[in-house]
């Protein structure tokens, strides 16, 4: 049996590896044009819009890792849609209601902690996202006819990457409900509609870049696995419980059907599809090849294991602690990846492998 230390070393060994290849993959991706993205989502993409927009606090040990003190994002470090800006050499996208120190000149994010598709109209549904764009982009619109130099013009927008990475708290607040299964099942075209309608709409103002990501595997989060304490035959060969997964599945079927359908309709746009789940679910199931340990784990929790996740004593709260080592862990707090973790799902991101169609991350800047 391999020693802790060693197991450490390999461990740290990877990461490093990891950030290499994205920082190769930084160098191999030439934008001709500047990068301008837009950002639609939840907590897996929130870069502190839930912070700016309510006030809320995220305290340390959050951002530890890679920016030394809490930034609003809900890792130890950066996020999936970090590493994706820097492969492009694009600055970290501001949260939109951020107010001090933004100037957008490469985009903006309007993701926020907690967001889904549905019930519309509340803050900050996706909905209420792309309303908020929609102001964005008419009053950019508006003071760069006046002369202002500093705002997007419209074939800025034209040329833009618009990100869709939404879902996963819609099957998680029905579950969360005691819905059957079958009712969860039955939310999903009403989910996918809004999903729809947003890439429309971003579509009827000029957008004709779209990445949209699908779920994760929501039934592997340390969180789901405390509240629901599954016995055996609910779980998966993997420890995760069965159908959650079935449901976040059959969500990404019918997203990536979607975005099929959107091809043909919108012959002008670009539409990638983003099997965030397949490469989520493999850090599960072959963890230790990745350098991890205990991978329904979280990191910073309180309980200890199988989950060292507690509802009441959340991570940054009370007595939960955070572990020492948080590159050998895939699970930050219970719901978020690690940067460890979200530096290798940009990576295999970047590689094009879970993409449709198969086109480079920086295929909108040229």
């Amino acid at each position: 049996m391999a020693s802790l230390n060693s197991i450490s070393i390999f461990s740290t060994t990877l990461i490093i590896i990891i950030i290499s290849l994205l920082t190769n993959s930084t160098e191999s991706l030439l934008c001709t044009n500047k990068p301008l993205i837009f950002n639609f989502g939840d907590s897996n993409s929130d870069t502190g819009g839930l912070v700016a927009g309510l006030g809320y606090s995220v305290a340390s040990p959050y951002g530890r890792t890679f920016f030394g003190k809490p930034t609003g994002r809900l890792s130890d470090g950066r996020l999936i849609i970090d590493f994706l800006c820097q492969s492009v050499k694009a600055k970290f996208l501001p949260p939109y209601l951020e107010s001090l120190g933004s100037t957008f000149s490469n985009g903006a994010n309007f993701a926020v902690v907690g967001s889904s598709t549905l019930p519309k109209f509340v803050p900050f549904a996706l909905n209420v996202q792309l309303m908020q764009f929609l102001h964005f982009k008419s009053r950019s619109d508006e003071l760069f006819a006046a002369g202002s130099q500093n705002m997007i013009s419209n074939d800025r927008f034209q040329r833009a990457l618009y990100i869709i990475d939404i879902g996963q708290n819609d099957i998680a607040d029905a579950f969360a409900k005691k819905y059957s299964y079958a009712q969860v099942i039955k939310r999903i075209p009403s989910v996918l509609a809004e999903i729809k309608n947003a890439i429309m709409t971003l579509h009827d103002h000029g957008g004709r870049k779209f990445w949209v990501h699908n779920t994760g595997p929501l039934g592997c989060l340390p969180q789901k696995l405390w509240l629901v304490q599954p016995t055996t035959t609910q779980l998966d060969p993997n420890g995760c419980i069965s159908t959650y997964n079935t449901a976040a599945s059959l969500f990404n079927e019918g997203l990536r059907h979607l975005c099929t359908q959107l091809r043909s309709e919108l012959k002008d746009s670009t539409i990638i599809y983003v099997d965030i789940y397949s490469i989520k679910y493999d850090l599960i199931a072959n963890a230790n090849k990745y350098g991890f340990s205990s991978p329904l784990t979280a990191c910073c929790g309180f309980g200890g294991p199988p989950y060292n996740y507690n509802i009441n004593v959340t991570c940054s709260h009370g007595a939960a602690q955070a572990c020492a080592q948080g590159s050998k862990f895939i699970s930050w707090d219970g719901i978020h990846l690690t940067e460890a973790a979200n530096s290798i799902v940009a990576a295999k991101i970047l590689s094009q492998e879970y993409s449709t169609p198969r086109l480079p991350f920086d295929f909108f800047c040229h």
